[in-house]
């Protein structure tokens, strides 16, 4: 008997792993967003109107309470790992396609039928919270796909054996995951599967490619392909019981040093670090304190007990745990290869300022400790994001696009928190001004920035470069000048209509 296959779909799932993320409730309308840019939207909000590829404003627009997720693949798959190993725990040899979307070799027999088996399936994902869940059963991947597709929530729509074809003639060819191929095949007047079925397999192949070929011997019954499963992950969760329990941060953290030293090793037998660890304090058997800690580089034992005391510390003084502590749980939550956080040519940052950053974010919280990141923008300040020490900066503005208006390199050394006044004189004494068009009323000749007391005559200079943007909020309209002294300092002064200002300066 052909071994059938199995597709488990959790629909929506870069916006049910955000919410989960956040712990936000599932219902709440919402989208995950990229370039202000509707990637993708649950259910609550396609209600609304809210589709895949609106403007970020258009979505709002329709849906004012639309709550704005931002697009992290990371967070997407490590969500989707709880999926699959909970899979792996009723039917071993899982083949994951992608977050959100998964397959296996159908266990219909072992659990009395197909429908019986996606009903334990959906039962599982259920109980960890995934309650949108759709299973698909077919002869092979791409129409176990399709299927999973047309089921209802929480159900499941099997293909009998030998009518893949049957079942995939009555969709249309938007199924195809080929945008290119698609729109052609709509122009051809094409509209759907059944239609592509009808041409011949070295026509298809010649003008479609390889993938639509495929589809097209799966319309005529081939195209079987076997599924490709990963090796289940080893298990790197440490933890320590401590019988009788302690009531002393300092006794926990004596006797968690070798777990700790073992947390590190088992992942360095395996080549990998973990820059994100979640720490689990229980204490009479419930679970009494639980912190995700982050790290700039990775985690070493010392670390680990060093954050490790800082939590139980802050808990105790808070009074989160009220009694003797049985358990602590170390969980790698991010593991990357050792190589991606080897050392550079000179060294990285000492690690006792590490330690000391941590120490203070542990005291204050973690946006208490920032780092600057460059992105996208036309001016100085416009391109600094400051994020938290040990985070991976997130949803910044790109830094390919052409910026009009932006300055030239090199960059400025120094960016002022708030823009000094500055005076700008021609060669004959008066105030410098721009026109609206641009056009200068002399060439500069003196500046005074900030609050320097002397004129300094200026060297050379260089633009303008206008810069006209929010013009929906208001606008802004700056002109902005390099101009170097004869001191040699050179400064980035702009003319925004009524006067001028410094906002940085080159060392």
């Amino acid at each position: 008997m052909t071994q059938r296959t199995l597709v488990v779909w959790c629909a929506d799932w870069p916006v049910v792993a955000a919410l989960a993320d956040r712990d936000l409730p599932g219902h709440l309308p919402a989208a995950v967003f990229a370039a202000n840019i509707v990637q993708a939207c649950n259910g609550a909000a396609r209600d609304f109107g809210v589709r895949r590829g609106m403007r970020r404003r258009d979505a709002q627009a329709r849906c004012p309470e639309l709550v704005v997720l931002d697009e992290v693949p990371e967070r997407d798959v490590r969500r989707f790992e709880q999926v699959l190993a909970a899979l792996e725990e009723l039917r071993p040899g899982v083949a994951p396609l992608r977050p959100g979307l998964a397959a296996l070799r159908s266990p219909g027999r072992f659990y009395g039928g197909e429908p019986e088996a996606g009903a334990v399936i959906a039962e599982c994902l259920v109980r960890l919270g995934v309650r949108d869940v759709r299973i698909g059963i077919a002869d092979e991947l791409f129409t176990a796909e399709q299927a999973a597709r047309c089921a209802g929530v929480q159900e499941s729509f099997v293909v009998p054996p030998g009518e893949s074809g049957v079942f995939l003639r009555t969709l249309p060819v938007d199924v195809l995951d080929e945008p290119e191929a698609v729109s052609l095949l709509k122009r051809l007047g094409l509209p759907g599967l059944g239609d592509l079925a009808g041409l011949s397999a070295a026509d298809v192949e010649a003008r479609f490619g390889t993938r639509v070929a495929w589809v097209h011997r799966v319309l005529h019954g081939g195209g079987a392909r076997p599924l490709t499963t990963r090796t289940p992950p080893p298990e790197l969760v440490c933890e320590v019981d401590f019988e009788p329990a302690l009531d002393s941060a300092e006794a926990v953290c004596f006797s968690a040093r070798r777990t700790a030293e073992r947390f590190v090793a088992q992942l360095a037998t395996r080549q990998l670090v973990c820059t994100e660890v979640l720490l689990a304090v229980e204490a009479d058997g419930a679970l009494a304190s639980e912190r995700r800690w982050l790290h700039p580089r990775w985690f070493a034992a010392t670390d680990l007990i060093d954050r490790l005391h800082w939590q139980l510390v802050g808990s105790l003084r808070v009074g989160d745990i009220r009694s003797a502590i049985t358990r602590v749980r170390l969980v790698p939550e991010t593991m990357v290869p050792e190589a991606d956080h080897a050392d550079g040519l000179w060294g990285g940052t000492d690690a006792r300022v590490e330690r000391g950053i941590a120490r203070v974010q542990g005291m204050l919280g973690q946006e208490a400790v920032v780092a600057p990141v460059l992105q996208g923008g036309r001016g100085p300040a416009d391109r600094q994001a400051l994020v938290p020490w040990g985070e991976r900066a997130r949803a910044l503005r790109p830094r390919g696009l052409p910026w009009p208006g932006s300055i030239p390199p090199p960059a400025p050394a120094r960016v002022f928190l708030a823009p000094w006044s500055a005076d700008v004189l021609d060669a004959t004494g008066r105030p410098l001004a721009v026109l609206p068009r641009g056009r200068m009323t002399g060439d500069p000749a003196r500046i005074k920035p900030g609050d320097a007391e002397a004129w300094q005559p200026v060297a050379s200079w260089a633009g303008p470069w206008p810069v006209d943007e929010q013009w929906w909020e208001g606008g802004r309209t700056l002109v902005r000048f390099q101009m170097v002294g004869v001191d040699g300092r050179a400064w980035l002064v702009a003319f925004d209509g009524s006067g001028w200002m410094t906002e940085a300066a080159y060392d």
